[in-house]
């Protein structure tokens, strides 16, 4: 897999090249915004996805790494995952709806980060995979012809889009692999290992933290803080909004 690791210290990214490259990646290394959008444009103008992954980091020299995810999902649907020092909520909160798919705090463990760029790269071809075949999408058993209506709330699985209210809410993969899980049995308690192993393809417990920050990401776009209903000590459920 090509990997485009975005990182303005060279002595971090040579020895995380390093690393990824012992793994079986092929590194390319921007040391800022510019240089990483440099190394995607010319095959998103083609239509195609150069890499497999991105590593942003979000301290770079030229420009706020929060703009630079924006601007590569106007570019391509490459998983971004967001590599920092900043272990707010908010900013995390704030790095996913931007578009990135995943979040990672420094420091980190390299078996942590190895496990999330191969969850990453399996969601990102998925989705296009079940829609080829008719397959249903996470959870099974639905007609995926047939928009979910629950409420206000509806979420076309074929085509991946959600409103709220006739007005469409933008979801990353992630969050709207995440609500379509949920939304296809509403009411029903999803374990939490449940979930991760669903959505994110992976029994890895450290995706838990994950997970949370989804949710709140998901309660904040749909504006619909009662939608998703914590269940304590088990995972989630979805409480179909009144008509």
């Amino acid at each position: 897999m090509r990997l485009l690791l975005v990182e303005d210290d060279d002595h971090v990214a040579a020895a995380l090249s390093a690393i990824l490259k012992k793994h079986g990646f092929d590194v390319t290394h921007a040391r800022n915004g510019e240089e990483a959008l440099q190394a995607l444009l010319p095959a998103a103008n083609a239509g195609r996805a150069p890499f497999g992954v991105v590593l942003l980091d979000l301290g770079l020299p030229d420009q706020d790494g929060y703009q630079v995810c924006g601007k590569i999902r106007k570019l391509t649907t490459t998983p971004v995952i967001m590599v920092t020092a900043r272990a707010d909520v908010r900013s995390r909160i704030h790095g996913l709806n931007l578009g990135a798919d995943d979040y990672v705090v420094k420091p980190y463990d390299t078996g942590e980060l190895l496990a999330r760029i191969h969850a990453v790269s399996r969601r990102s071809v998925a989705p296009d995979t079940d829609d080829a075949t008719g397959a249903a999408g996470p959870g099974g058993g639905t007609d995926a012809a047939a928009p979910l209506r629950l409420g206000s709330l509806s979420i076309e699985l074929p085509t991946r889009r959600v409103s709220v209210e006739g007005a469409e809410v933008q979801l990353t993969r992630k969050e709207f692999d995440l609500l379509a899980l949920l939304a296809q049995r509403p009411g029903v308690v999803f374990r939490r290992e449940q979930i991760i192993s669903e959505v994110w393809r992976t029994s890895w417990e450290g995706t838990g933290r994950t997970l949370e920050v989804h949710v709140a990401s998901l309660r904040a776009k749909l504006r619909m803080p009662a939608l998703i209903e914590t269940v304590r000590g088990v995972g989630y459920r979805l409480v179909a909004p009144a008509a």
